[in-house]
């Protein structure tokens, strides 16, 4: 029984490092959900929406989504160049915004309803095909590895830190506001997310990947 605890403990805390590994870097939804949470504005509805999306997309890669991609050379070079042109397009609306001082404000016009902060949510997670890479692909192909029993637990190992993080940048952007009532420091912001982040690679397809199981393998007669 402990040992199979130990398993299920194991695969819950694969799950969330390598969710930690991926979902912190800088991106389009992170950076909305930032700057929501700086002005105030939807912020909380904004992050369950995040929170809602990763666990979609991370349970269809455990359940083997991820590895029908990666096995796909069409559709990873959809992912790839897909990818490219939207994060070259983010990176041109976040140096528009850094060249213009009257974007870059805490009290500066944001989404103006609710509506609108959701449809953007959808449109930062679900177009950008990074997202789809670093939770379907790379967190699917890793929790795909281990046995039917276990991958709930890395799937809820995975969703868990994502919860963390999102209501987390809620939560401490109340602490970053004197920071960010000077334009400069929203100039800053802008002028970091104008780096484009380079694609992530994708697991190599033609290697296939060996099932972590709970049951360890009978004994030799």
């Amino acid at each position: 029984m402990n040992a199979l605890l130990t398993l299920e403990w194991l695969a819950w805390s694969k799950g969330l490092a390598t969710s930690a590994g991926l979902i912190m870097a800088i991106g389009a939804q992170n950076a909305f959900l930032l700057t929501q949470s700086l002005r105030r504005q939807y912020h909380w509805p904004i992050a369950l929406l995040c929170i809602l999306l990763d666990a979609l997309l991370i349970g269809a890669g455990v359940a083997g989504v991820g590895v029908l991609i990666s096995n796909s050379s069409l559709l990873l070079e959809i992912a790839r160049w897909g990818g490219a042109l939207f994060l070259f397009w983010y990176g041109l609306q976040s140096a528009r915004r850094a060249w213009n001082p009257g974007q870059l404000s805490a009290n500066a016009t944001g989404v103006t309803n609710l509506r609108r902060a959701l449809l953007t949510t959808l449109a930062v997670t679900l177009l950008n095909p990074h997202a789809w890479i670093d939770t379907v692909v790379l967190i699917g192909g890793i929790g795909g590895q281990y046995s039917p029993d276990l991958r709930i637990w890395f799937a809820v190992g995975a969703i868990s830190f994502s919860a963390i993080w999102f209501l987390s940048l809620c939560i401490g952007a109340r602490w970053l506001q004197p920071v960010f009532s000077q334009p400069l420091a929203w100039r800053i912001l802008a002028a970091a997310l104008t780096v484009i982040r380079q694609p992530r690679p994708v697991p190599d397809s033609g290697s296939a990947p060996v099932a972590l199981s709970r049951h360890p393998p009978a004994a030799p007669a």
